[in-house]
């Protein structure tokens, strides 16, 4: 797999919520890997500009030219640019490097008010990079002031019809496509000029490329959380056209991400804060390869495992101090399991949708079949025959337990009847490991000595390896509300494997 690559060429916002740091979280957020060029270092904060230290530009060329020259770049992203000489600097490498796409959010004036770029470097930007532009993303004010600085003075808009000739004539400027933004001109529902916030019901950015207008309506947000924007608005632009989608659906993708981001922003600062970028992220709370080590360690499952693995009837086992009756009941009942356990493992490979997950469970299931020879055998010299074991009735916790998981298994997916199985599969390799390296096991003469090799055996082993691999590969692909549906599986089927542990000390039947 391929990352897209995006080189954003901004100033650093101070504060964050703005310029290359905004720059990197969205595009972050929608999976793309971000290189830098700071064109300027700004001291603010969420009430505005307090001073802006200017990168010299032949610094800001050698930026540029490390990454693209190593790395290289899928879309360039141009925000805050500080200065004509940069400009220079910036037209000079995009031509040189020809990235496949440019978005240029002409960022001139702050939502704060504060004058950003220098009218010098406004005739630059006119007329070097917007050439070289396959989107601008302007708000009224700058159209105006592009415009302006062609000799071309337009009235505030009034209405739709407006901002629809306005951006047509920005578009003649030179780049490929305009988006305009319509934030600082609120409509009324008849796409007119709202006078005041309660008529205020709509904001469309209208997107021009020429011979198309696309407009992208949403709902007028009455919100003081929206620092950064038009720089968040342009970075996920460029990661949608470096992703591959068109320039429509690229916009519209970016429109509606900003306008999430808006709307579950959170107060930060005393002014205008920074909106939310990470309002469709989520990430597991584990590392890769790591799910069980994670599941084992959870307040709401580690007092539950330690129970079941700790078990009154695991610790007779080590000691050889169980009752040999206790012991032969609970033999019959694991055989009686067995079988059911081997259904379960069954219906996983018909339910898996991959080669691997179904050679994987059926792999299990051929391990049971011999682990059941296995115990058959033990079973014998403790003077229990096959015959005898069947005729012998399921215990409530056994048909609890076992039925638990077939009952998974038809009504839930293949992942959620892995977790059912898990703690049985996991938990027996884990108590027997232990009680094998385990300095006070009893070894010579303990009569469940064997019942502990049998689960520390390389084929029983490889069955763990097999099913704990299964879940650390299919977890990963889970959200996060998934998980703990999961987890809840994996819980309820630990505290059925303890009522089994119960019923083998006669304790429920």
């Amino acid at each position: 797999m391929s990352v897209k690559r995006v080189l954003v060429i901004a100033g650093s916002d101070s504060s964050g919520g703005a310029g290359l740091e905004a720059d990197q979280r969205v595009l972050a957020a929608h999976g793309c890997y971000a290189l830098t060029a700071t064109t300027g270092l700004t001291a603010q904060n969420t009430l505005g500009v307090q001073d802006i230290f200017v990168v010299p530009a032949e610094f800001v060329k050698k930026q540029i030219n490390a990454g693209l020259e190593d790395i290289g770049a899928d879309a360039v992203k141009l925000g805050m640019l500080s200065s004509a000489e940069t400009i220079d600097i910036i037209a000079e490498t995009l031509v040189t490097h020809q990235v496949p796409s440019v978005v240029l959010d002409p960022v001139m004036i702050s939502t704060s008010g504060s004058k950003l770029l220098p009218e010098a470097a406004v005739e630059k930007l006119r007329t070097k990079l917007l050439p070289l532009t396959t989107v601008l993303t302007p708000n009224i004010p700058e159209a105006k002031l592009l415009l302006k600085d062609a000799g071309v003075d337009v009235p505030e808009p009034e209405g739709l019809p407006d901002v629809i000739q306005l951006v047509k004539q920005v578009k003649n400027l030179g780049p490929r496509a305009v988006l305009l933004k319509g934030g600082h001109l609120p409509l009324r529902k008849d796409h007119k000029k709202a006078r005041n916030q309660d008529e205020a019901t709509t904001v469309i950015d209208v997107l021009c490329d020429g011979d198309n207008i696309a407009l992208f309506e949403t709902d007028f947000l009455q919100s003081k959380n929206t620092h950064g924007t038009g720089c968040s608005l342009a970075s996920s632009i460029a990661a949608n056209l470096a992703l591959g989608k068109d320039l429509k659906r690229a916009v519209h993708s970016a429109v509606r991400f900003v306008e999430a981001g808006i709307k579950t922003s959170f107060d930060i600062g005393k002014g205008s804060g920074p909106i939310n970028h990470f309002h469709s992220v989520y990430t597991l709370p584990f590392a890769p390869g790591r799910f069980l080590e994670y599941a084992l360690d959870r307040p709401d499952i580690c007092p539950v495992w330690k129970q079941f693995t700790e078990h009154e009837f695991v610790l007779g086992l080590g000691s050889g101090t169980l009752p040999v009756e206790r012991f032969k009941e609970y033999l019959v009942q694991d055989y009686l399991y067995l079988v059911q356990f081997a259904r379960s493992n069954a219906l996983a490979a018909y339910k898996a949708k991959s080669m691997e997950s179904i050679a994987a469970s059926s792999q299990i299931v051929l391990h049971i079949q011999r682990e059941t020879a296995l115990h058959l055998d033990y079973c014998a010299s403790f003077g229990l025959s096959k015959e005898e074991m069947e005729r012998t009735p399921e215990t409530i916790a056994c048909t609890a337990y076992s039925r638990y998981i077939l009952d998974v298994g038809q009504s839930e997916d293949w992942l959620a009847l892995q977790m059912a199985l898990a703690p049985c599969l996991i938990g027996y390799g884990a108590i027997a490991q232990r009680l094998y390296t385990e300095k006070n096991t009893l070894r010579e003469g303990n009569r469940y000595w064997k019942w502990i090799e049998n689960y520390v055996a390389e084929d029983y082993s490889e069955a763990v390896r097999l099913g704990s691999e299964l879940l650390e590969t299919h977890m990963r692909e889970v959200s996060p509300s998934r998980m703990e549906e999961l987890i809840q599986i994996f819980i309820r089927a630990t505290e059925l494997e303890i009522r089994f542990w119960d019923m083998g000390l006669g304790e429920s039947q």
